[in-house]
């Protein structure tokens, strides 16, 4: 992360303590990680974000070095976070937006309630709930989301196996696993092993049907109107395409593609080429 000063802080909003990262100057542009990942996803890439914008990048709720409350784990709800510690606690009223897996929902849940105030709208290998897809486990490909939504069971096996469970979606869901370095696995470790973040982590997925209801509702006013952008990674596990496809069910301007020799895990396993996509997409709306 050479080149660009990094500050962490923290945001009291009542009902959630939100850590959030910032570097840079310039228009405001929020980054939005997803599971089972916190804003350390975006170290790659924040760099060469910095150097034009003013970057923003929080752990969601439950998740990184944010509070852990019990519920609000359906992405309106975590996308509202996001949208109190920018609007009222920084005093943001317009900025660009980026989503990648579950940052994804939430970046469309807060671009689907603000409107006005995202400029423009990045989505990253992950394809938007209540979309009209109905499959959004992919015919069984992404197993762990019904294993996921299992009540209780999943947080016993897993406990006291932090490391071993998600080093396996690291090593498997990467086109190249050594993007994603055993130090690097500590620092998610070190956060998903603290009390009540795995049971955060999984609320994520446990909500997803509301979150399609709530997604559903939002539609009926329309497509999102901002630009997008819809990337995949071509070695991730069905998506592919499936992002764009996505994206062009829920928002009306919207462009894209894939990432090549990228699985998942895009702002780690190819980080330049995403910077160049992000760099040109969010030029056009300055």
């Amino acid at each position: 992360m050479s080149g660009a000063t990094i500050e962490h802080q923290f945001a009291d909003l009542g009902d959630v303590t939100l850590h959030y990262v910032s570097a840079g100057a310039g228009d405001p542009l929020v980054l939005l990680h997803g599971w089972p990942q916190t804003w350390y996803e975006w170290r790659h890439v924040l760099p060469g974000l910095a150097k034009h914008y003013r970057v923003i990048a929080p752990d969601l709720r439950g998740l990184g070095d944010s509070s852990r409350p019990a519920g609000g784990y359906d992405k309106a709800t975590v996308a509202n976070d996001v949208w109190r510690l920018l609007h009222d606690h920084l005093g943001i009223a317009r900025f660009f937006l980026v989503g990648h897996d579950w940052g994804g929902p939430t970046a469309f849940a807060l671009a689907g309630a603000h409107r006005d105030a995202v400029r423009r709208l990045a989505i990253l290998d992950v394809a938007i709930p209540g979309d009209g897809n109905a499959d959004i486990s992919q015919a069984g490909r992404r197993w762990h989301h019904a294993f996921h939504r299992t009540p209780d069971l999943p947080e016993a096996l897993i406990q006291g196996r932090e490391r071993l469970y998600l080093s396996w979606f690291f090593r498997n869901y990467t086109y190249r696993p050594d993007a994603i370095s055993e130090t690097d696995i500590d620092e998610y470790v070190r956060t998903y092993a603290q009390l009540g973040a795995i049971r955060a982590g999984l609320a994520y997925y446990r909500a997803v049907h509301e979150d399609v209801r709530h997604n559903e509702e939002l539609l009926k006013r329309g497509k999102l109107a901002m630009p997008v952008l819809a990337l995949g990674g071509n070695r991730s596990w069905g998506r592919r395409m499936e992002v764009l496809e996505s994206c062009r069910r829920v928002a009306e301007h919207v462009e894209g593609g894939v990432i090549e020799d990228c699985g998942h895990f895009m702002p780690e396993e190819q980080p330049g080429p995403l910077l160049e996509q992000l760099l040109a997409f969010f030029a056009g709306g300055r």
